[in-house]
């Protein structure tokens, strides 16, 4: 007797999730996989090749833990990552602050500072001041504003990657003034490879690709009545601008130092969207 799956396997494969009760799911279901038959089809996907992209996805998920997320690297080295976020910002007013991505260092809890602190503690660098203003886009400041921030250290690594010892560490939250200004310190950032010890490394070096991102400073910044804001603030002149390994770069957030006799200073206004009614 004749399979039915032989004629067409797509199709009954997507007879077999029409029933699905979450209209989205199914939604999302039928895309992923009238896409990835096509896809086997195009490139006539053998066997063995499959079986090493299984075997990639299975070690890809060995390195996933409270440390480190080699699935998210992998989602921003593809640039799906930045689709995504492109995406859920396609309705952001072009006067706000551009977002960019989360990336896999973000860690919940970070301590909750006084304005003026310093994030980095027994890092080695050069000392600067991140300061500015949350504002609206109407130009009125947004007061107590949450800037939940978080950086690499000069040598291009984040506390996760630092010996336990460290801890929270790099990373802070502060809360904006009435006026909606803020002020921190930190250390001069650099730019730096994502992690290449892993299945994504591997993929980046037979790609040809390079694993480096851009300077940057991260920032989460949250107000009540606002769309929270994920984004990053990056360094001009860094030579990975233009090349960033997971696309996150952004012209519009691209900051230079200044500087005075004392140290070297970043300064950034940032414009929350209004959440909508």
């Amino acid at each position: 007797m004749k399979n039915p799956a032989e004629d067409n396997l797509t199709r009954v494969a997507l007879e077999r999730i029409a029933q699905c009760p979450d209209p989205r799911l199914r939604e999302v279901m039928t895309s992923l996989i009238t896409h990835l038959h096509s896809f086997a089809r195009e490139v006539s996907l053998r066997p063995e090749e499959w079986m090493k992209a299984i075997d990639f996805l299975i070690e890809t998920g060995k390195l996933c833990d409270d440390r480190r997320n080699e699935f998210i690297l992998l989602s921003d080295t593809l640039g799906l990552s930045a689709v995504v976020d492109r995406i859920a910002n396609q309705d952001q007013p072009a006067s706000a602050t551009e977002s960019s991505l989360l990336g896999p260092f973000y860690r919940e809890g970070a301590p909750v500072l006084p304005l003026g602190a310093n994030i980095a503690r027994d890092i080695e660098g050069e000392v600067i001041e991140i300061r500015g203003t949350v504002k609206a886009r109407d130009g009125k400041p947004v007061a107590n504003a949450l800037l939940d921030v978080w950086t690499a250290s000069p040598a291009g690594l984040y506390d996760l990657q630092l010996p336990e010892e460290h801890g929270m560490n790099l990373r802070g939250r502060f809360r904006a003034d009435a006026d909606g200004r803020f002020h921190f310190k930190s250390v001069k950032p650099s730019s730096y490879p994502v992690p290449v010890d892993g299945p994504v490394g591997k993929m980046l070096g037979a790609l040809g690709q390079h694993p480096y991102r851009p300077a940057h400073i991260h920032f989460i910044i949250s107000a009540d009545g606002y769309r929270r804001l994920t984004t990053a603030l990056y360094i001009e002149g860094d030579k990975y601008l233009y090349s960033d390994a997971v696309f996150g770069a952004r012209e519009s957030l691209t900051v230079g130092y200044e500087s005075n006799r004392e140290r070297d200073w970043i300064s950034f206004d940032f414009v929350l969207a209004e959440l909508y009614r």
